[in-house]
């Protein structure tokens, strides 16, 4: 007889104004299992971590902790049960240092002061028992984001937590990163902790769960035993699409030279040379932090290079800043969407117009019709998911906001698009949804530079491939030319 749920939902409803997030989901979870929940954007993922770490109120249905009705009205009352989760976004204090941050409401303090060398002491313990190489009095502003994932989990590992649920936690780390986090997993496993683990992808799913659920719409579609499922079936599940269909990528001829840069250095990266013509993607691969980010900054004006030639459709590019990449035709779509790519507390419509308010309201004078129009085409076209073209950003799911980043883009127009971790933290079907606007762009005559952490989609798409280590380019392959494994070991070094 198997032991009884240590969290049970029963006919859990959430619903809003015309909508319903949550459709009577009956879900029971093991305790000490690595439960997956998987889904697209917008299947009901999110809604159901804010409810059971008590973020949001359910509208109705009955929750069970450890056999006992629990109304988890907030996230003390959460933490309080020991229900903890590492979010998608990092939610914590850029700031403070990475010490203050792990004991954040719990702070070491003698006769009222603060204590932050004990505290830097023992999270640098803390740390370093997890197999975390960072350091402790730094700020967490300071490192990368992946790494800033990395502490919010060492932080939920401390609190005495009995239920963890990792939402996305991959999206931005490195493999090294990543395996750091997948030992922590397990040992929380052994220790007896149940896991709820959300990833977009799939591999990890079967690397790590016993068990995966999948949510479609805000139902729940299928509980399954992870060694009796595939790949295959969970995406029919979730999107009622086949597997092949998902790694969507078109033969297009290449065409002129768009960017040529020569002996390119800057911060962050030294001796870079490549070329991009119209109509082929562009990979950039590597480690974080190995310059593949501050070099496509420096193309794009958002730092100076300190030596080269930047050469942008014939004609020399020589201390060129944002604004003039853009009018050039430039355009990036940067790695952080929620810091560095949207205004989230302003509408869906106003990010979406943002690089073209001059253009259709012109002489400063608004032409609201104009601004709804063109917000109401990319809405369309990019299948954007949003109750109104008022809809804040920050309230839409994470594929919808990176929807829109790629949509203010294409307002604008750019022959050259430089795409930074496009796809972090997105569902399959969205992803799908970018891959064929990237056959669309390239149809056009336009350039793609893409950069990803994630080896299967930068190792499929691209029609070159760079490697970046520490700063430099050391390898270049056409599609094809060289095996998945090779380019790995040219970005770790061995």
């Amino acid at each position: 007889m198997s032991d009884p749920p240590i969290l049970e939902l029963r006919k859990v409803d959430k619903h809003y104004v015309g909508t319903y997030a949550l459709k009577q989901v009956e879900l029971a979870f093991r305790p000490g299992e690595i439960h997956a929940i998987v889904g697209e954007n917008g299947a009901g993922k999110s809604t159901l971590i804010k409810i059971l770490t008590g973020a949001i109120p359910r509208s109705s249905g009955i929750i069970r902790w450890r056999g006992q009705q629990v109304a988890l009205a907030t996230p003390l009352e959460a933490m309080a049960h020991g229900i903890d989760a590492v979010h998608q976004e990092v939610l914590l204090c850029p700031h403070l240092t990475v010490a203050a941050n792990i004991f954040l409401g719990n702070e070491h303090t003698r006769f009222g002061l603060l204590r932050h060398r004990a505290m830097v002491r023992a999270a640098q313990r803390v740390l370093d028992e997890l197999g975390f190489r960072l350091p402790a009095g730094a700020l967490l502003s300071e490192l990368t984001i992946g790494q800033q994932q990395l502490v919010a989990t060492a932080r939920a590992a401390t609190r005495g937590t009995q239920f963890l649920i990792f939402d996305e936690p991959t999206a931005y780390l490195t493999r090294q990163e990543t395996d750091q986090l997948f030992r922590l997993i397990r040992r929380l496993h052994q220790q007896g902790v149940t896991i709820v683990y959300i990833s977009h992808r799939l591999e990890e799913i079967f690397q790590l769960a016993e068990r995966v659920s999948v949510l479609r719409d805000g139902a729940l579609v299928a509980t399954r035993e992870v060694a009796a499922t595939t790949e295959r079936e969970l995406i029919r599940d979730m999107v009622a699409r086949n597997i092949e269909e998902i790694h969507y990528k078109e033969n297009i001829p290449r065409g002129a030279p768009l960017l040529e840069v020569e002996a390119l250095s800057g911060p962050g990266f030294a001796d870079v040379s490549l070329a991009v013509h119209a109509g082929e993607v562009v990979g950039l691969y590597g480690l974080v932090g190995a310059g593949r980010s501050e070099f496509v900054h420096a193309v794009f004006g958002r730092t100076r290079a300190t030596a080269g030639r930047i050469r942008f459709k014939g004609a020399e590019l020589r201390g060129h800043d944002e604004r003039i990449a853009i009018a050039r035709g430039i355009a990036l779509v940067p790695e952080s969407r929620r810091d560095q790519g949207l205004c989230l507390n302003l509408g869906v419509g106003f990010n979406l117009n943002l690089p073209v308010f001059q253009r259709i309201s012109p002489g400063g004078l608004v032409d609201a019709g104009a601004e709804r129009r063109s917000a109401a085409k990319q809405i369309a076209d990019l299948r954007i998911v949003a109750a109104s073209q008022g809809a804040l950003a920050a309230t839409l799911s994470g594929g919808n906001q990176q929807k829109i980043v790629i949509g203010k883009w294409l307002n604008h127009g750019a022959d050259l698009f430089i795409f930074d971790e496009p796809t972090a933290g997105v569902d399959v079907g969205t992803k799908l949804d970018i891959y064929k606007l990237f056959a669309a762009l390239l149809r056009r005559g336009a350039g793609i530079i893409l950069i990803s952490s994630y080896l299967p989609e930068v190792y499929d798409l691209s029609d070159r491939l760079h490697v970046f280590r520490r700063g430099r380019l050391v390898a270049s392959h056409d599609a094809g030319t060289a095996d998945a494994e090779t380019i790995l070991s040219e970005a770790i070094g061995v």
